[in-house]
């Protein structure tokens, strides 16, 4: 009898997490699950870096996150675009300014907004539905849960060697979010929309290197671990410190995360964009008007425009980036994912992306970036006067 309630709670929470707009659900029971053993051993390579959070013991034993807690409910929201992808990035003409690469997922709306009031909704629903007491945490990337190993063991993909959850019909370009709950469910085997389907394969990858490949600073010691300390997603958001001058270089131009390891997989050829207005590029004011509060001038969500004074967030002008000022970036970044990177941290990778750009000298632009590199060099901040110095050598060395 139990069985069966367990089992129509989880068919009842799948259909409301459609309802809700979740592009995949799945439930699992909470449990120690094989791949966190690695954590503790992954952890002492010095792998995490500075992210001294992933530390935490709960995150080896999601049964340490909440007393009497029984099963996930793991989501995934879709967010790809169909912008190009950061390695078609073209080089700057002789008459334009040279552009940064903002991971698509900080393009528009902060997912963990989004995704948190999603999960808060199906929690209410619950709450509604079920008499029986019980409590429920839902967590969007900054909890002790790691989820896409929650979202494997729910049937939502497959570890790929880039560590990245995928998805055959999906790919990896998902938000993940969970629920920690003491209700008991019966967990799923497929995401919904596969009926009576078996659960996904365990790896899919096959004999395929290629995110492993194209990474420039060679994150990945070996399929399936990723070095952080090397991850441009974590030099670009997560390190608050110099960037090692050995990576700088390797680099390119990216300024808020790395996209390279899952555009050039082949599981994301053919995946789906999403009809979400939130996740597309936003198109900001260029100079934010400020009042007494320093409130933005900008629309919370994506609005397309063709005037000059507005830029958007796909591929942005790095000249614009590292002339933030420290109120001009609260006020555009603020409901943006952007904002984890900080202002110091955005306008230090902007001076490595310049450094990086190429920019002929002949160019136009060459005159004001070498003036704005040169006024940022003499910044109070040590952090961006060394990466201002590192580009301008990087500019003034022979081609």
């Amino acid at each position: 009898m139990q069985t069966q309630i367990s089992a129509d709670r989880t068919s009842w929470i799948r259909d409301r997490g459609r309802t809700l707009g979740f592009d995949l659900c799945g439930v699992v029971a909470v449990e120690e699950y094989a791949e966190l053993a690695h954590l503790p051993e992954w952890l002492a390579h010095g792998y995490a870096g500075e992210m001294n959070y992933l530390r935490d013991p709960r995150r080896a034993d999601p049964r340490l996150v909440l007393e009497g807690a029984r099963s996930l409910i793991v989501v995934a929201l879709n967010y790809n675009s169909d912008k190009p992808r950061s390695t078609e990035l073209p080089s700057a003409a002789d008459d334009e300014s040279p552009r940064g690469w903002i991971s698509r997922y900080a393009w528009g709306d902060d997912y963990h907004e989004l995704l948190r009031e999603k999960l808060n909704a199906l929690v209410a629903e619950m709450r509604a539905e079920i008499a029986e007491p019980f409590e429920a945490r839902p967590y969007v990337d900054t909890g002790p849960i790691i989820e896409r190993v929650a979202a494997k063991h729910a049937g939502l993909g497959w570890l790929a060697k880039n560590t990245c959850l995928i998805n055959q019909q999906l790919g990896s370009w998902l938000f993940l979010g969970v629920i920690v709950t003491t209700l008991e469910l019966e967990p799923s085997l497929a995401p919904f929309g596969e009926i009576d389907a078996a659960p996904p394969p365990q790896d899919l990858c096959g004999s395929c290197t290629r995110c492993l490949d194209a990474c420039p600073t060679q994150a990945f010691p070996e399929p399936y671990v990723l070095d952080a300390r090397r991850c441009i997603s974590y030099l670009t958001i997560e390190l608050r410190g110099p960037i090692p001058e050995e990576l700088r270089p390797q680099m390119g131009r990216a300024v808020i995360g790395c996209d390279i390891c899952q555009d050039v997989c082949p599981w994301n050829r053919k995946a789906p964009v999403t009809a979400l207005a939130a996740f597309a590029p936003r198109e900001v004011d260029r100079n934010p008007k400020m009042d007494d509060r320093n409130s933005p001038n900008i629309e919370p969500s994506p609005r397309i425009s063709n005037d000059e004074f507005r830029i958007s967030l796909f591929a942005p002008e790095l000249e614009w980036l590292a002339s933030l000022s420290q109120e001009q970036f609260s006020a555009i970044f603020r409901g943006s994912a952007v904002k984890r990177a900080k202002w110091r941290g955005l306008v230090r990778n902007a001076c490595v992306a310049l450094g990086n750009s190429r920019i002929q000298r002949d160019s136009p632009a060459s005159p004001r970036i070498v003036d704005l590199l040169d006024r940022l060099a003499a910044s109070n901040d040590p952090l961006i006067a060394d990466h201002a110095r590192w580009a301008l050598t990087r500019l003034a060395a022979p081609r």
